[in-house]
């Protein structure tokens, strides 16, 4: 169905106009879909993003500025992501030896057991490889590079 249908919304000022409106659709629309396959380990998108990011640091333990340099959501409070995740026992937290005034953010044994599941039980390529296959998946990342002005070719 298209975007206009979908959303019920009258003609669009130009096809960059409409092609925002659906890149917004559909950052949204990916976002339930992660928010939902998430859900069943009683964790959030954000919490699942600062435990994928901690499991890429480890050993070397993270501080809260290099989370919320590598979040997809920059918008999100990073320190009370990892309150939350210290309280459900999958992250610990302590403060630097050397910089009394940093904190050091790790994920513990139970934290990387919990994405073992979630790699081995979760399909994430499979929210899209249901639509897309993988040449356009490939040209899906090109166009959106792109419209960033990040591709290499630019």
């Amino acid at each position: 169905m298209s975007l206009q249908k979908e959303n019920k919304a009258p003609r669009y000022e130009s096809a960059f106009h409409e092609a925002m409106v659906n890149v917004a659709f559909t950052h949204n629309w990916c976002n339930e879909q992660m928010k939902q396959a998430v859900s069943l380990y009683e964790i959030t998108n954000q919490q699942f993003n600062v435990l994928r990011i901690l499991r890429g640091q480890h050993p070397d333990p993270s501080t809260i500025n290099l989370l919320k340099s590598r979040m997809l959501d920059k918008m999100c409070d990073a320190s009370r992501i990892v309150d939350r995740l210290v309280q459900k026992d999958l992250v610990d937290k302590q403060i630097n030896p050397y910089d009394k005034r940093a904190v050091d953010i790790m994920i513990n044994e139970k934290g990387q057991a919990l994405l073992k599941r979630m790699d081995r039980e979760m399909d994430l390529s499979g929210i899209l490889s249901c639509n897309l296959n993988t040449e356009e998946a490939k040209q899906l990342i090109l166009l959106l590079e792109k419209a960033r002005g990040s591709h290499p070719d630019l």
